[in-house]
């Protein structure tokens, strides 16, 4: 145990090192969009569904944020089948044109290979409706060796306006015992880069003089009342 908690805090710091430059430019981008009355929606299939879900109606978190939730690419439908659709070049069309993305939003995809064909659609789709997209992923999956499975011949980087590295190893684990690779990483460090992201748009948006819409611990007395206010402020757009 001790061994993982060292080589996570390594990759850690290392992520977080390289994503300064990009955060600050998403940052930017995200507090000025939700000063417009934007969103921020975020996309991940199989496991990284895990991540789209840890942003949305949290403590400590935006209240802009509106998961996409597509049952078919989510592990309690399948995980089999999750993993299926995730690289089926047809299967986005079951759902991209009933997303409301509109110019002012933003949409985090989440995909460690960046290679397979849904996220990669759900990324260009969002550039055409005006939004600004942003995606959490590996870039060690490189296309030599993890080449686009798109219609395209695009990566997920290619298709996105910034890329924050996790710079996790292809296979996901950060460790090697007796030969068997183990220990994933890439939820860990794409939670990190996730509310460090977030954090930087709070720190944006109060430089800029604007409230951050940010919600409070529903477990402190004389929270309610704040978290009400910003439900109903974003009920129009999120589904609480």
């Amino acid at each position: 145990m001790n061994s993982y908690f060292s080589e996570i805090t390594t990759l850690l710091t290392e992520a977080g090192s390289a994503a300064k430059e990009p955060v600050g430019q998403a940052s930017t981008q995200l507090a000025d969009r939700i000063a417009k009355g934007g969103i921020i929606h975020l996309f991940g299939s199989g496991h990284s569904q895990l991540l789209a879900q840890e942003g949305f109606f949290r403590a400590g978190s935006l209240a802009c944020v509106q998961p996409i939730s597509i049952g078919p690419l989510m592990l309690h439908e399948g995980a089999l089948l999750s993993s299926e659709n995730e690289k089926d070049p047809d299967f986005s069309k079951t759902f991209l044109t009933s997303l409301d993305i509109r110019p002012e939003d933003v949409v985090i995809i989440i995909s460690n290979s960046g290679r397979n064909p849904v996220p990669i659609d759900v990324a260009q789709y969002s550039n055409s409706q005006g939004s600004y997209t942003v995606s959490i992923q590996s870039l060690l999956y490189t296309e030599k060796e993890h080449p686009s499975r798109h219609s395209s011949g695009k990566r997920l980087e290619a298709s996105v306006s910034t890329v924050l590295d996790t710079k996790v190893p292809p296979g996901d684990g950060i460790m090697h015992i007796d030969g068997i690779q183990c220990g994933p990483a890439s939820s860990v460090i794409g939670n990190a880069l996730l509310h460090g992201l977030f954090c930087e748009v709070v720190v944006r948006m109060n430089e800029n003089g604007i409230e951050p819409p940010v919600f409070k611990s529903g477990n402190i007395e004389g929270n309610e009342s704040h978290n009400n206010a910003l439900v109903a402020h974003y009920s129009d757009r999120i589904q609480f």
